[in-house]
């Protein structure tokens, strides 16, 4: 069966710069069916899921659904649920959980704090919050919004749950299904996608270690798509896999530039070291031909991709 992952992968669609964007993410577990929008189509109820959304627009936050692999009771109130929030800025990562009995408690939360990575907010507010030490594996499984995610997610994150992979959850969404599977990595925020169990184990061995591999990486959702290639470029260049030391300090549109074509929008992208060094990295947005479904059963299309045209570490910056 011919499916929009499929399609990606034997053209080989670039995967840098193609993940969701959030400077925070808070995680709701919510059992049961999730429908497309899973905020407000799912058990959780539809008027707290639009208050949530609401809430969190134009702060940086990202709010999704999760729920243990496998098999789980249709609970329309499932009572004691686990909650997550992560900031996943270089220089200010953390990931810390809390348990919750009426998701409706998430209302009080400071939002525009939580995306500025104010963790306190998160933990003032849900009493028993604690630091999460145990990396997360969200995997997207939502068939509902694509059924790549179900075909594809479902068993990688049943795999993973099954060779004790304790922070493994399925997520509602995380754009890009034609990636299948596609998985975020918390505390760090980096999103990946074609891998399998082996490659996501490899991934979570290297997070604990306080490292970032590249291979399957989609980029960091700290930053803007054409930022995100630029900080993968600039780590594959260095061959630096620590986790925490880059950040892109600036982004200045530079006009028309050769990607897929003359006048493909194009940016200067400064890339920082914690160590002081610096690059300049040119990017430039084209398109991914030839045409190819972007999800299943849509119209054929061709995606932004990010091309990154130049790497050039700058010297006594």
């Amino acid at each position: 069966m011919s499916t929009c992952a499929t399609a990606s992968r034997d053209l080989d669609e670039p995967l840098a710069g193609t993940a969701a964007t959030a400077t925070t993410w808070l995680l709701l577990e919510q059992p049961g069916p999730w429908g497309a929008k899973a905020l407000t189509s799912s058990h959780l109820d539809r008027s707290l899921g639009a208050a949530l959304e609401a809430a969190a627009a134009g702060t940086g936050v990202r709010i999704a659904l999760i729920r243990r692999p496998g098999r789980h009771a249709d609970q329309h109130s499932p009572g004691a649920r686990q909650v997550y929030a992560a900031h996943v800025k270089p220089g200010g990562t953390w990931l810390h959980s809390a348990v919750i009995d009426d998701p409706a408690r998430l209302l009080a939360l400071d939002f525009a704090a939580l995306g500025r990575g104010e963790a306190a907010s998160f933990d003032a507010r849900l009493a028993g919050a604690e630091h999460s030490g145990e990396p997360l594996a969200l995997v997207c499984t939502n068939g509902k919004r694509d059924r790549c995610c179900a075909l594809l997610g479902r068993p990688l994150a049943a795999e993973l749950a099954a060779a004790g992979a304790a922070g493994t959850w399925e997520i509602t969404h995380l754009g890009g299904h034609r990636f299948s599977p596609t998985l975020l990595v918390l505390p760090y925020g980096y999103a990946y996608g074609r891998l399998d169990a082996a490659a996501v184990k490899e991934v979570l061995t290297a997070v604990r270690d306080g490292r970032v591999l590249t291979e399957g990486c989609r980029g960091n959702s700290a930053w803007d798509r054409p930022g995100q290639a630029a900080e993968l470029a600039v780590r594959r260049a260095a061959g630096e896999q620590r986790a925490g030391v880059l950040s892109v300090v600036r982004s200045d549109p530079a006009g028309g530039g050769k990607g897929d074509g003359d006048g493909a929008p194009q940016w200067q992208i400064t890339v920082a070291h914690a160590d002081g060094r610096n690059w300049a990295v040119t990017v430039a947005q084209g398109e991914a031909r030839p045409p190819r479904p972007e999800s299943c059963g849509g119209a054929l299309g061709t995606p932004a991709r990010m091309d990154v045209l130049a790497v050039r570490e700058l010297a006594g910056v």
